[in-house]
C-alpha cells in the first residue's frame, strides 16, 4: 500500500474552526472509483476530493470530489479548499492570481488573492438556469414550506453545475430558528433529482447581507455548514430576477450558525453576470494516509 498525502481543511471562514471541513487527498493516481469511494465513505466528510493530473489543456490539475455516497461534478466548497490544498503543497501555482479546474462539470477558473496561506479564493460558479418555479410547486414542497413566509423573490428549481430548490425567507431570524423538515426535504431531492433544498433571506443594511441556510439532504446530508455550490445558484436567480438590484455585484453571506459553525461566503457578480463565491480556507491537518485497494 502506497501512502499518499492527506490534507483536512476548514472552507469558508475567517478562522479555522467555522467552516466546512474537507478532505483533499494527492497522489491516488490509479486508484480505482471503488477505492475513491470507500476513503470518501470511511471519511465521512460532506466531501473528499482527489487531485489528479489534468487530461484537458489548459487545466492546472483535475479533481475528483466525493461525498460519502457518490460522486458529484462540481461543488464549491470543494473547489475553494481543493485549491487552497494544491497552492498549499505546490502542486499547482497561480503566478497571476488564477487557476483552472478541471472537474465533471468542466474547466471552471478560479481567482486566487493575498498574500502565501492566506489566500482569499474565489470560483466561477457554472452557469444557472431556473427549471421550474412557484406557483408550480407540488405536494411535496407545499407541507415543507407549510407556515413560512417567504420573501419576494419566487421559489425555484435552479441548475447549475449541481440542482437545488431555491427559497427566500420573509425573516431572517425565522429562517435562523426553522426546525427543517429533512425526511421531506430528502424525498423532495429524490422527486426532482435535486440535491434538497436551500434557503437565504436578506438583512437590509446590515453585513453579512445573507442568512443562508442549506439542506442537501437528497445526499443523506442534514444540513451543509458552508455551500458555495449552493450560494453561487442564490446569487445566479436574484442577478436574474433583480438586474440592478442592491445585490447584483456582490455581497456577503453568512451561514452555519444554527449547527455551531461560522462560516462567511463572499458572492461578486461581474457585469456579465458571472458569479464567483468565496473565501478563505485553513490547513488544518497535513499528513500521509495508507488506504487498501479493496478490488
Amino acid at each position: 500500500m502506497r501512502d499518499v498525502r492527506f490534507l483536512q481543511l476548514d472552507v469558508f471562514t475567517e478562522r479555522a474552526g467555522g467552516g466546512n471541513p474537507l478532505g483533499v487527498v494527492l497522489g491516488a493516481d490509479g486508484w480505482s472509483d471503488r477505492r475513491l469511494q470507500s476513503l470518501a465513505r470511511w471519511l465521512d466528510l460532506v466531501e473528499t476530493t482527489f487531485v489528479l493530473p489534468p487530461t484537458v489543456a489548459g487545466a492546472d490539475y483535475r479533481v475528483r470530489i466525493y461525498t460519502p455516497v457518490r460522486e458529484i461534478p462540481f461543488a464549491g466548497h470543494p473547489s475553494v479548499g481543493t485549491a487552497h490544498a494544491a497552492l498549499s503543497t505546490g502542486a499547482a501555482m497561480a503566478p497571476q492570481g488564477r487557476l483552472v479546474q478541471e472537474c465533471g462539470a468542466g474547466l471552471l477558473p478560479l481567482r486566487v488573492e493575498g498574500p502565501a496561506g492566506e489566500w482569499r479564493i474565489a470560483v466561477q460558479s457554472p452557469a444557472a438556469r431556473c427549471l421550474r418555479r412557484a406557483p408550480d410547486l407540488d405536494a411535496s414542497l407545499a407541507f415543507i414550506l407549510d407556515g413560512i413566509a417567504t420573501g419576494p423573490s419566487p421559489t425555484a428549481l435552479v441548475e447549475g453545475g449541481r440542482r437545488w430548490w431555491v427559497v427566500e425567507f420573509a425573516d431572517p431570524a425565522a429562517l435562523r430558528a426553522w426546525r427543517a423538515p429533512h425526511a421531506a426535504i430528502a424525498a423532495l431531492a429524490r422527486a426532482t433529482d435535486s440535491l434538497g433544498l436551500t434557503a437565504f433571506a436578506r438583512q437590509p443594511g446590515d453585513a453579512p447581507a445573507l442568512v443562508v441556510r442549506a439542506f442537501p439532504c437528497g445526499v443523506g446530508i442534514d444540513e451543509d455548514p458552508a455551500s458555495g455550490a449552493a450560494n453561487g445558484l442564490i446569487a445566479s436567480w436574484l442577478r436574474e430576477l433583480e438586474p440592478n438590484g442592491p445585490l447584483s455585484r456582490g455581497y456577503t453571506v453568512s451561514q452555519g450558525r444554527e449547527i455551531g459553525h461560522d462560516a462567511r461566503l463572499d458572492v461578486a457578480i461581474d457585469a456579465d453576470g458571472t458569479v464567483w463565491v468565496g473565501g478563505r480556507s485553513h490547513v488544518v491537518v497535513d499528513g500521509r494516509l495508507a488506504w487498501p485497494d479493496t478490488g
